[in-house]
């Protein structure tokens, strides 16, 4: 299947988004908007102040009467020609025409003076209420990641709770006897490289990785993984090809799994593949609402298949919007591969982007510097070309 047709089919994999939960604040920091944020308040809720300095009522000089902290409620009105010493983000008292700096004001006795450069003119220094926002108003669509500064939002317009979706909740399975978790390996075996990385990847991009799971390369024991897993997402490293011991076509056909999408146009990566398991057996669960995501067991191409594949599937389970292409123009020629799109680790620079050296499908030296995957054609592109980017885990 061609690299943009597979891509696509991954997303409308998972257009049927996970139900809606409310949640507390903290709780919420990784889920996905339910529903367009709206403010509960309008902000800021009252006229305030925006430096340090003095309230002040029509023209100067201004007569000194009294101090308004922040926290208080402002209540006595100004009258013309007075002024009250004031604090950032202290309501402002009806009356008040501006907010004179401290470092503009000169006091002599009781009478305050403009010393700044220019004269203090109406409004100046002024939060007026409403100014970010007014209550009832959107601020954020549906399908926004919850991150901290929509947490930060989401309490300054009122909220302790938030409607978001589900995480989709994912088992990842590391397939091969040759993977060892720890130390430096032996004669013949290797370290899982993709255990840690794609974890905390998958974690990042929504969803909830339920659990890291080895499997020796044994039909039996991959076809029990996934007969008894209840995730929406299974996630295996491994045993996509033709091998000795590349079970994964023949488990996923003895569970009764549907292939969506069996082997990309891409490289590195091409042997990846896209399955629908059947239902789970939990409460409530609908025909076509598990899949699986087989990735290569080469790094590189693990990587390769996550983005084609994983995220745009999560994303969509999440209720993320598709997002649209981040382009860049290339400041060297691009290799590309004559009949198959390739995923190539790039830097930024002043001139465009550059690929990195390391970017054979087993290894990650080129991907651990890499600022993005640059999206080069069959082909490849040719120096100042326009080539779609990627995030890099």
């Amino acid at each position: 299947m061609a690299w943009p047709l597979a891509r696509e089919t991954a997303r409308r994999a998972g257009l049927r988004p996970l139900p809606p939960v409310v949640l507390p604040l903290a709780a919420a920091l990784g889920h996905t908007l339910a529903e367009p944020l709206a403010a509960l308040t309008d902000l800021p809720a009252f006229d305030t102040s925006a430096m340090d300095g003095w309230a002040v009522a029509g023209p100067g000089p201004w007569r000194v009467a009294g101090r308004l902290l922040a926290g208080r409620a402002a209540v006595a009105p100004l009258a013309d020609g007075t002024a009250v010493e004031i604090a950032t983000g202290a309501q402002l008292p009806p009356g008040a025409t501006a907010v004179l700096r401290r470092e503009h004001g000169s006091t002599d006795g009781a009478l305050l003076r403009d010393c700044g450069p220019r004269p203090t003119t109406t409004g100046q220094d002024v939060r007026p209420r409403g100014q970010e926002c007014r209550r009832g108003e959107a601020l954020l669509p549906g399908g926004t990641p919850v991150d901290a500064a929509v947490l930060g939002l989401a309490a300054a317009c009122g909220h302790d709770r938030l409607p978001v979706r589900r995480r989709p909740v994912v088992e990842l399975l590391v397939l091969g006897d040759e993977l060892v978790a720890s130390g430096v390996p032996g004669p013949g075996l290797v370290r899982d490289a993709l255990g840690p990385m794609l974890a905390p990847w998958l974690r990042a991009c929504g969803a909830e990785v339920a659990e890291v799971r080895s499997v020796r390369d044994d039909f039996g024991l991959l076809r029990d993984a996934l007969r008894h897993s209840t995730a929406d997402v299974v996630v295996t490293t491994g045993g996509t090809a033709a091998g000795p011991v590349d079970f994964l076509h023949r488990a996923l056909d003895e569970v009764g799994a549907r292939l969506l999408v069996d082997g990309v146009a891409v490289r590195p990566g091409h042997p990846m593949l896209l399955a629908e398991l059947p239902p789970g057996g939990l409460p409530g669960e609908l025909p076509g609402g598990r899949h699986l995501v087989g990735l290569p067991g080469n790094p590189l191409a693990a990587v390769a298949g996550t983005v084609t594949l994983a995220l745009p599937l999560l994303h969509a389970r999440s209720g993320r919007p598709a997002g649209g292409p981040a382009p860049a123009a290339a400041a060297v020629p691009l290799a590309g591969h004559p009949t198959d799109t390739r995923l190539l680790p790039v830097r930024r620079t002043a001139d465009g982007v550059v690929p990195l050296a390391f970017d054979g499908p087993a290894m990650l030296r080129g991907l651990a510097r890499a600022e993005a995957l640059a999206v080069v054609p069959p082909g490849g592109a040719r120096a100042g070309d326009l080539v779609e980017l990627l995030e890099a885990p």
